[in-house]
């Protein structure tokens, strides 16, 4: 079996790569059918010659490649007719920008396998770079607490060589006395907890949160039953809000009350609650000055989030009053980082990562007659159609605007 891994040709570049040169070589020396081929890239973390170091080979020609390896979306132009692709294709929320891509995978007969959906039995993901994400989305948010106190001043993680070098970089500065409030328990937020743990801030429940002072930082991990309440008095029940979060309302106020820094983490469901609006960002008892949305969803549940930022310029002001941009050094703005492509910062740990991941839950499917349906979940097209599991975009593919 041949796989090829494919150069990334998505604007701005992404430096990340499915594999490492040394997954690579382990993986050939682990399965004896399997061979890699490689197309050069000037871009990517990893050199061409660091992979020709390990013995892997190079090609422009990736055409007698059964399968081939991505991280973003490919150029139609670069799709190669009749074979199976692994990318993430943004397109199972039917996102308007990709649905040419999506017509021109079913039109050139291509296997599209997306990385989004490559799940266990129950459906949780099982490869993904949210730990990246959640790790360079904090260290982000103290880096604009550094700027707005004017205490401390971290470089960009794009211009350090890895996760150590951040880290170390951390080490250097002290957080002042504030309480941060951190949503989520996925892999987002548990990058983001990493860094928090990093940092020594001591974590507290959320009752003792909300009701006493601390002479030292503090965070606390909020759960959805912590900001959101039913709207009819009843006893808060996460399964149920998971299942039709619509009998809820948001609760997150008692902590936007008391909170300096918020850490947005959670993922954010269909007719779930917006955490805040604009109107309880004017409200005077918002209390919440520096803002780290990694989830960043724009105009959505975290109404400070109205764009989202760059790694170039990774922060903005959000003037609560007039519900605009602003300055975000100017004292009456929020400051938000809602940079959406975090784990290129970080490129080297999250491909080495992503990479480890794959090689556990993906490679052995090829080999092992897929038994335990990985591949086939993750099946978007096949013979130049939708499957069965995403036949609901169907509508979306044939839509003529």
């Amino acid at each position: 079996m041949k796989i090829g891994i494919i150069k990334e040709r998505k604007s701005p570049p992404d430096r990340r790569v499915v594999f490492s040169p040394h997954q690579l070589k382990d993986l050939e020396n682990t399965y004896k059918d399997l061979k890699f081929v490689v197309e050069p890239s000037d871009i990517r973390i990893f050199s061409d010659e660091s992979y020709r170091n390990q013995g892997i080979s190079l090609s422009e020609d990736l055409s007698d490649c059964e399968v081939l390896l991505g991280v973003k979306e490919v150029p139609i132009e670069a799709l190669i007719p009749n074979k199976s692709y692994f990318f993430f294709s943004h397109t199972i929320k039917k996102q308007e920008y990709n649905r040419e891509l999506l017509r021109a995978i079913l039109q050139k007969n291509i296997n599209l396998h997306d990385h989004e959906v490559i799940t266990d039995a129950k459906g949780y993901r099982l490869i993904g770079f949210g730990r990246y994400a959640g790790l360079v989305g904090a260290y982000n948010g103290f880096r604009l607490l550094g700027k707005r106190h004017q205490s401390f001043e971290l470089p960009k993680v794009e211009n350090l060589p890895d996760l150590k070098a951040a880290l170390n970089e951390l080490d250097a500065i002290t957080i002042p006395n504030i309480k941060i409030v951190l949503t989520g328990f996925g892999k987002v937020a548990r990058g983001a907890r990493e860094i928090l743990e990093h940092l020594k801030i001591k974590e507290v429940s959320v009752e003792d949160y909300l009701s006493k002072t601390y002479q030292e930082p503090v965070f606390t991990n909020a759960r959805v039953t912590d900001y959101n309440k039913r709207k009819d008095g009843k006893a808060n029940d996460m399964l149920e809000f998971f299942k039709n979060p619509t009998p809820y309302e948001s609760d997150f106020m008692r902590f936007a009350k008391v909170s300096d820094f918020f850490i947005a983490g959670h993922f954010y469901g269909d007719n779930a609650p917006y955490l805040f609006t604009r109107e309880d960002a004017k409200d005077p008892d918002f209390n919440i000055k520096i803002i780290a949305d990694i989830s960043c969803d724009i105009d959505g549940p975290v109404a400070s989030t109205i764009r989202p930022s760059t790694i170039d310029n990774p922060f903005y002001g959000y003037d609560p009053v007039n519900e605009k941009e602003m300055d975000f050094m100017n004292k009456k703005a929020i400051g938000v980082m809602a940079v959406d492509n975090l784990p290129c910062e970080l490129p080297k740990d999250a491909s080495e990562g992503f990479g480890e991941m794959f090689a556990n839950h993906v490679i052995p499917a090829f080999f092992n007659n897929d038994k335990d349906g990985i591949l086939k979940r993750s099946l978007m097209t096949h013979n130049g159609k939708l499957t069965k599991k995403f036949s609901y975009l169907q509508d979306f593919v044939d839509h003529h605007s």
